[in-house]
This record gives C-alpha cells, structure tokens and sequence, in this order.
C-alpha cells in the first residue's frame, strides 16, 4: 500500500519527528537517541551548532555544561564530526573492518584511501604509538612520517597528518577523546570507545536506515550522498505519496497511524515557534526542506557580504509545521549582546508570528545570558 499524504501532514511528520512540536523532550540523551546525531560544527556565530539544536528542543532546561557532561561520561562519542550514543558504535564497527579492508566491497574512492594508509603505514604506526605513549594529543603534535603525499587538487595540500587521522578514525584506530578549545584531541579509539558487540554489517545497516527515518519521519529513498549521517534511508518504513511532489517517499509508520489517529479537522497541531541552526536536521537537506516547506534558503556564511540575502549564519524560523522566515542574529560577548541585525519576513507576517518570534529571540538571548538587541 502507498499511502498519500498531503504537502500539510508531510510537513507535520517532518516536524514532529525532529522534536520541534509540543510537548518538548526533557532529557538529553533520550533526545540525541531519538534524533541519532547531534553534528558538532565549530562555527559559533550565535552558539556551536550541538549546543543551539539541544536548545532549540529542550529550551531553558538545556545547558551546555550538561553535553560537555555527557561526552565525559562516554554516554555520548564523537565519530567523524557527529556526537552519538556511545551504544550506537555497535552499528558502525563492521563499517570500520570495512575501511581496514577486512570484508566487503569498497567504492573506488575508498579503495584509494585504504591504498594510501598501507602505503604509508610506517606514519599509522607511528601516530598510534604517539598516541599510546603521551595521547590525548592535538593533530599539530602527531608525526608526519608519510612516504607517499596524499594526492589533492591543493585543498588538502600538505595536510597529511589529518588526512591519515581521518583515515585511522573510519577504521575505528583513533578517537576523539575530548577538545582543546575548537581542535580536537585525538587517542586510541579503545580508550574512548566503550567495548561493544559488532553488528553484521548488511543489519548494522538496516538499522541505521530506520533510525534516521524515525528522526526524520519522512525522506527519499535515496538522496544526494554527503560527509557524515546520510540524508535517505532506502527502503525502510513504508512508501508514500506527497501532494504536488513527484517520485515516492518513505515515511515511519509511528507517525503514519499518529495521522491516522488525528484525523479531526477540530485537532490543533502542536507546533512552536523556534529558532533553528542552519545546520539542524530539519532544514540540513535543502532539497527535501525546499520539497515539503517550500522554503527558500542557503547557509550563506561563504559568500561576500554583498552578496548575501539573509546574513552569515541566518537561523531559520520555523512556526507550527512551517518554516517562515530567517532571524541574522549573531552572539556578542564582549558586548553582552545578542545582535539581531535583520529579521526576514517570507510574505509577511500576521502580527502573531511577529510577536512569537520576538519571544524567541529573547528566549535564545537569555539563554546565551545576553541582551537582546533587535532592529528598530
């Protein structure tokens, strides 16, 4: 069976399962579960991006403190860029056999990449017994014993220490033990990493698929593939049909029977008014926000300034099962101010909106312990 959505429940599915309706989650770790990643990004124009998705769910009641926790605990590991449950290693440890060339097929690109560590496994060697002898250590303090250069167009020129910590954390050697301010500290990835089962690779993969779905409640079947956490999920869920869109769409079915369970005109959605990071997971696939939303937006921080529409970090507006417009907003410390320097409006809005999303931005100042200070 093919079920057929509306444009209006495929929003509210999307919403829903990124926790951004009411009621809000109200623990940190439930939280990242549910949502599987929080992607760490150093940019901190307004917070660091986990710091601003945790907010954007869990309001006042989050603070940072309580991730930095987290991570020390172990509870919560940093693999490739994403912070996840310690407990979901247990579905990437075949992949990291995978990329030591133990079993499966690799892509060509990753074959070269394989390739290259063996070749220069006197360097492997050499940064793993740094790391045994005097880790955690930043990337600056580990040896460049490579015999072969990585070969690049000149973007990663030079770079071949943290190509081959790159390298040496897919194969599951090396491991974020913790940060010096925005750099990482790298260390033997047993000593980070809590001793888990392996799941089969064919199953570890499945399960992630259905994972992200939940997170995401409704996505392609295949995507655009990007660095980190995919953004499709194959053919997990069941298949649906999305008003005025083409192809077909895989939707989890928890939320498939929550429409089924509310299908009273009467029923109000829950939604809130919040304030997203560029880089949440609602918004992150620009083709699947521009698909269900109808939302026009890029992450505009890499272009010159007079060619930016929004501002260098625009944080996404998002009212009920919408998103509406964008806040450019950036923290000053020094100042003790969180500059408001253009609110956009898509189409205008109501005097609601307006006023609800003059309440969050006072709500994310206080949070950052900072005066709002907004446009005339």
């Amino acid at each position: 069976m093919v079920h057929e959505l509306s444009r209006t429940d495929a929003r509210r599915v999307a919403v829903r399962a990124q926790l951004l309706a009411n009621p809000r989650p109200t623990d940190l770790l439930e939280m990242v579960r549910h949502l599987t990643v929080l992607q760490r990004d150093p940019t901190a124009t307004v917070a660091p991006n986990a710091d601003l998705v945790a907010w954007s769910r869990l309001g006042d009641a989050f603070a940072p403190v309580d991730l930095d926790a987290a991570i020390e605990a172990g509870e919560l590991v940093e693999l490739e860029g994403f912070l996840r449950p310690a407990t979901d290693l247990r579905l990437f440890r075949a992949e990291m056999a995978r990329w030591r060339g133990e079993g499966g097929e690799l892509a060509n690109w990753q074959e070269a990449a394989l390739e290259w560590v063996e070749v220069n496994d006197e360097c492997r060697r050499d940064i793993l017994d740094r790391l045994r002898d005097e880790g955690p250590l930043p990337t600056r303090d580990l040896p460049d014993t490579t015999v072969v250069p990585w070969r690049s167009s000149g973007w990663n020129e030079g770079r071949n220490v943290r190509l081959m910590v790159e390298q040496l954390v897919r194969r599951g050697e090396v491991a974020v033990a913790g940060r010096d301010g925005r750099a990482p500290l790298w260390d033997l990835a047993e000593r980070v990493y809590p001793d888990t089962e392996t799941v089969p690779w064919p199953e570890a993969v499945r399960i992630r698929a259905q994972r992200r779905l939940r997170a995401l409640g409704i996505a392609r079947p295949k995507s655009t593939a990007v660095p980190g956490e995919p953004n499709d999920v194959g053919e997990t869920g069941e298949p649906a049909t999305v008003e005025g869109l083409r192809g077909t769409w895989r939707v989890d079915p928890v939320y498939l029977e929550e429409l089924e369970n509310s299908n009273d005109p009467s029923d109000v959605f829950p939604g809130r008014t919040v304030l997203l990071s560029p880089l949440d997971r609602l918004v992150f696939d620009r083709k699947r926000m521009a698909d269900l939303f109808d939302f026009d937006y890029q992450l505009e921080m890499y272009k010159p300034a007079a060619k930016r529409r929004w501002g260098y970090w625009a944080l996404p507006v998002l009212h009920g099962d919408r998103l509406v417009g964008k806040v450019d907003a950036q923290a000053d410390l020094d100042a003790g101010l969180l500059r408001v320097h253009a609110i956009h409006e898509d189409g205008g809005w109501p005097p609601a909106i307006r006023t609800a999303v003059h309440r969050e931005i006072r709500a994310l100042a206080h949070w950052l312990e900072l005066e709002p200070d907004l446009p005339n």
